[in-house]
């Protein structure tokens, strides 16, 4: 039996993968649905970017999210055992131009991999890239909003999984269908449970997941937990680009400050003039966005500097503003964002500059602890003499600090922050 290497490759975009259909012109599978995909001969990840570059003119757009476990299964009709190297790419834009290999594409959930004709195997490539709870509790790379787009997939994705089961026959066959939605309900609620718990810092996860489960509550079944995490994934896009547009037309070519990585505020910063990036160590996310802002905005208009030179560019540049993400809103109007935004506050209050934290709504938690997570210490100190080592990776800003949390509802203030903490504390419900 013939051995071959092959590669798929998943482009997800808003919670969606692009899913192509072979046309008849290839050597196999011809008529099913797959995902980018092509022989790997010597180097997968080069053979990965080459086949979307060719089969969707993407990959200018593809930035690798996740490599999956490689996996081999036979298919005897052919002589052939694949060795399959699954990956998934984020990819910012659906214009795909497919090729020859190609009659149609379509943007879907995963789930529905489960629904159509397929080339072997697709779901469990997927299954190797796909969000886990593991990748969301461990990951400092992205941001909140981010990550609770990854819970709601992972809630969905299990969902989906359930409700294409068949359905038990027989004289009991309806005993034992009632049954098992009450089973698959609890199965899906301790899943939900475990990606409220992943990220307690970061209150939209949470949130969001909340949502979702209580829409889907008065039916209490997998179809209806899928029908609600893909509302609430689309939902969750279009809360983060109104409040980016929000913070858009407050910094409009004005000059501003920023630190870290909040993918908000970097669409709100596309209406800004200048920016100063501090570099936001340990991480150096902040190094990312400024050559993102660079290629948007023009090199002259983008200042990187370290985190430690924030008083200084405050003091001595005519910066309008400071903008920054945050990971929780808390009730009594504190923002909790990484480490440095306080001193930026701090630093901007004495120069007169306001500071405005841009964030959806659901970013706001339904308790007053601030959940502070330290990262790892080595990133700041690996050396071999005994001393102590701190690496908080958020920390608080004062209210007083704060001259505006700008929101999908626009800029709230003490009042409108109490009216989105009693709406989401209803959200919880459903765990009751």
């Amino acid at each position: 039996m013939e051995q071959t290497h092959v590669v798929t490759c998943f482009l997800r975009n808003r919670g969606e993968v692009l899913l192509l259909r072979r046309s008849a012109e290839v050597g196999s599978y011809s008529g099913l649905w797959g995902a980018v995909s092509g022989h790997a001969e010597g180097d997968p990840d080069a053979a990965a970017r080459e086949e979307i570059a060719a089969e969707t003119g993407l990959l200018d757009a593809c930035t690798l999210a996740r490599t999956g476990v490689t996996f081999e299964f036979e298919d005897p009709d052919l002589d052939t055992r694949w060795v399959v190297h699954p990956y998934l790419f984020d990819c910012e834009r659906r214009d795909a131009d497919t090729d020859w290999e190609t009659a149609e594409s379509e943007w879907v959930s995963p789930t529905e991999l489960l629904r159509r004709e397929t080339v072997p195997q697709l779901w469990t490539s997927y299954s190797r890239v796909a969000p886990t709870i593991r990748e969301i509790a461990e990951d400092v790379e992205h941001g909140s909003a981010y990550l609770s787009v990854r819970a709601l997939e992972v809630l969905r994705d299990r969902a989906g999984s359930f409700v294409v089961r068949a359905p038990p026959r027989g004289a009991d066959g309806e005993r034992r269908s009632r049954e098992r939605a009450s089973d698959n309900w609890t199965a899906l609620s301790v899943l939900a449970e475990k990606l409220l718990e992943a990220r307690p810092s970061m209150a939209v996860v949470g949130n969001r997941v909340n949502r979702a489960m209580a829409t889907a509550a008065d039916d209490r079944t997998p179809a209806a937990v899928e029908r609600a995490t893909s509302e609430e994934i689309d939902r969750a896009f279009r809360a983060d680009e109104r409040a980016a547009e929000n913070a858009a037309e407050e910094i409009r070519d004005d000059t501003v400050l920023t630190l870290s990585r909040s993918g908000t505020v970097l669409d709100a910063l596309d209406a800004a003039d200048r920016v100063f990036v501090a570099e936001s160590r340990p991480a150096r996310e902040g190094v990312a966005v400024a050559e993102a802002l660079a290629e948007r905005l023009g090199p002259a208009n983008v200042t990187l500097h370290t985190d430690a030179a924030v008083a200084h560019v405050l003091a001595t540049e005519a910066v309008d503003a400071v903008v920054v993400g945050t990971d929780a809103i808390l009730p009594d109007g504190r923002v909790v964002n990484k480490t440095g935004t306080r001193a930026a506050a701090l630093a901007a209050a004495r120069e007169g500059v306001p500071v405005y934290a841009v964030a959806a709504s659901d970013k706001v938690p339904t308790g007053d602890e601030a959940f502070l997570e330290d990262g790892d210490l080595d990133a700041v100190y690996d050396g071999e003499a005994d001393l102590q080592v701190v690496n908080p990776t958020f920390d608080v800003t004062p209210a007083d600090c704060v001259s505006g949390v700008i929101t999908e509802r626009g800029t709230l203030d003490g009042e409108g922050i109490s009216e989105v903490v009693e709406e989401l504390r209803d959200l919880s419900a459903w765990r009751a």
